[in-house]
């Protein structure tokens, strides 16, 4: 260690034992511990081992990575733990009575030192050795840290030259600090198993919902970990989050992550802590890319929404069928916390293009019993984190929705179809029971099935405009509604051989409640402003008997004549050929002239037609392409 000759001399009047350094803590004082991997080991030791001199200590801290020997029943007359975020390591005593937890934003944590609401007598902390102007930096956590030791009346300060040396405001003056204990050891690391297939499914829904040039918030675990990767070929990411991991540095030595488009710090990535491995620890040592800030700044949602295109994705326990989000409690069971889901998730609302995150696998494994995720009413004694009126976007393994600005029945039809398979009957017998939904609304068993997302293609119609081909989905009703009423008259004679006048609920649930394998309806759709709207459809039924498939196809009049039909149908003979399917049919109008000739511009195999009743009905096989047979009739695509 380098220091110039006056602080030499400073530093090591102020050097003594980690027993000395707990030795003027007195009984019934708030004494603050280091946050996760910044926790002062030698200094938790000291104090435990000073027990029996002490009585009604509250011992205040947040996410303990360590052993948390102050948990012990042994201690309940001399400590009381008091913790701001559950972690694995202090669940138990918390559920147990001998600790408590504390729910708020963390954001909102540092003025209750600040403010005197919940006063900071002693602070023991972790830090880095003194730079040459006497400048030791927090290392991996400045999040409610920089609070507590600005604020404490008595400040112990363990150096660990082993501590990454992390930039930003993350800096404590020697001089600030009353005692110093000098302990090197490893930084605490956290790691995690490889993610499994749910959760890779959950980062691919998510990561179709980032567009390049995204700021990304994110915890720490396999589905952050998921999307990461999946990201990797995204473009100019950058990184505004309470936390990091060691996710972030492939992404970041790939150039996905360089910060080059953010609106806020451009060029950086803001954190308030890191909780990764040695690897995670190495790279942001004295690396000035990251800058670490006190969660009364990081976790600002007014500042996290001068962030433009802010993702924030957070986790969650539970969802209710009307979007109430529980992320800190399994009932009454306490499980986590609060920490920054709030704070992220209002702050990218308010984002300029933002999109408020929250996923969580369709289902979880109590007491060896699967159940669902997705639930009819939140369990008794549940905390509500995300409200229903904060709550956006909820992903699952089976697909991502929207909720904002969406009614209650469209929150409940979009949930039960992301909750998993064997639950959805359930969950829609208890939405028609409290009248959520239609009395006659059904399940469509297979939607958001892996496979489905296969089938996703983007095309380039003849305006210029990208227009997205997917599987229909049970939640497009009200978007094949609203498609259907923008048609003229002409082209829904044309479609359905008669004047429809109405398609109601009863109609239109038929339509988007196919089985994706004997049934199947693929619909474009393009993005008016932010909403989604379809402008085509095309779908087929299989004849199991002759394994022939009836075919038609719908296109918004306003979009026809730019490509859609010729690409839709096409898709769909593809798709069709894929599965199986030996040959499409088709009952065409003989007005119909446009509908004929696309299909004999797509038709793979010979095109075989007939007159019934003032309609074509054609057939034709989905073999490898051949002479078609007829005279295709004049018109336009």
């Amino acid at each position: 260690m380098r220091f110039s000759p006056e602080w030499r001399d400073h530093y090591r009047s102020k050097l003594v034992t980690p027993a000395k350094a707990v030795a003027d803590i007195r009984r019934g004082q708030r004494v603050f511990i280091g946050s996760g991997a910044a926790e002062p080991t030698a200094l938790v030791a000291a104090l435990a081992e000073r027990a029996d001199h002490l009585a009604d200590n509250q011992l205040i801290h947040i996410r303990s990575l360590g052993v948390a020997p102050y948990t012990q029943s042994k201690f309940s007359d001399r400590f009381r733990y008091n913790t701001f975020f559950i972690g694995d390591n202090v669940r138990g005593a918390v559920s147990e009575g001998r600790a408590d937890y504390t729910p708020i934003f963390l954001s909102e944590v540092p003025q209750l030192f600040r403010t005197g609401k919940a006063p900071v007598d002693v602070a023991l902390i972790q830090v880095t050795p003194p730079d040459e102007h006497g400048f030791c930096s927090l290392g991996v956590s400045v999040d409610i840290v920089k609070a507590a030791a600005d604020t404490a009346r008595l400040l112990v300060a363990e150096i660990n030259p082993r501590m990454p040396r992390t930039l930003g405001d993350s800096f404590l003056h020697i001089s600030r600090a009353d005692m110093l204990v000098e302990n090197e050891t490893p930084i605490a690391e956290f790691q995690l198993a490889p993610p499994d297939d749910v959760a890779r499914r959950i980062g691919r829904h998510i990561a179709e919902l980032v567009e390049d040039g995204s700021t990304l918030q994110m915890g720490i675990g396999t589905i952050p970990d998921s999307v990461l990767f999946e990201l990797l070929h995204h473009r100019d990411l950058g990184v505004h989050s309470e936390m990091v991991s060691d996710g972030i540095i492939e992404l970041i030595e790939k150039g996905v992550i360089n910060g080059t488009r953010k609106s806020l710090h451009r060029g950086k990535v803001v954190t308030s802590f890191a909780l990764g491995t040695q690897r995670l620890y190495d790279f942001i040592d004295d690396n000035p890319l990251f800058e670490f800030y006190p969660n009364e700044y990081s976790n600002d949602p007014f500042v996290i929404a001068r962030n433009t295109r802010m993702v924030a994705i957070n986790a969650a326990l539970e969802v209710d069928l009307t979007g109430q989000v529980c992320s800190d409690s399994l009932g009454t069971y306490f499980y986590s916390g609060i920490g920054g889901q709030v704070d992220f998730i209002r702050g990218a609302a308010r984002s300029e293009g933002g999109k408020p995150i929250i996923a969580l696998p369709s289902t979880a494994l109590i007491d060896g019993r699967q159940v669902s995720r997705i639930v009819s009413m939140l369990k008794p004694g549940a905390g509500v984190v995300t409200s229903r009126g904060d709550v956006h976007y909820v992903v699952t393994e089976y697909g991502a929705v929207d909720l904002h600005g969406k009614s209650i029945r469209e929150r409940a039809l979009a949930l039960i179809h992301i909750a998993h398979p064997e639950f959805r009957e359930e969950l829609m017998q208890a939405a028609r029971e409290r009248h959520f939904v239609y009395a006659d609304q059904v399940v469509v068993a297979g939607a958001g099935r892996e496979e489905l997302e296969e089938l996703d293609t983007y095309f380039t119609a003849e305006n210029g405009v990208e227009v997205h081909f997917r599987p229909i989905e049970p939640t497009d009703e009200p978007l094949l509604q609203e498609m259907f009423y923008r048609c003229s008259e002409r082209t829904i004679y044309l479609r359905f051989f008669a004047y429809v006048k109405a398609l109601p609920h009863s109609r239109a649930q038929q339509l988007v409640a196919v089985d994706y394998d004997n049934s199947l309806a693929l619909v474009a759709t393009v993005l008016e402003g932010e909403r989604e709207v379809i402008v085509a459809v095309s779908r087929y039924n299989r004849d199991p008997a002759s394994n022939y498939a009836d075919c038609a196809f719908m296109v918004r009049d306003d979009w026809q004549d730019k490509g859609i039909g010729r690409y839709v149908v096409n898709r769909l003979i593809e798709v069709a050929r894929n599965r199986g399917i030996q040959g499409f049919t088709a009952d065409v109008l003989v007005e119909n002239t446009r509908m004929m000739h696309v299909f004999h511009l797509c038709a793979p195999g010979p095109v075989q037609s007939r007159i019934e009743e003032g309609s074509y009905h054609i057939s034709f096989p989905l073999t490898a392409p051949v002479a078609v047979t007829e005279t295709p009739p004049a018109g336009a695509s």
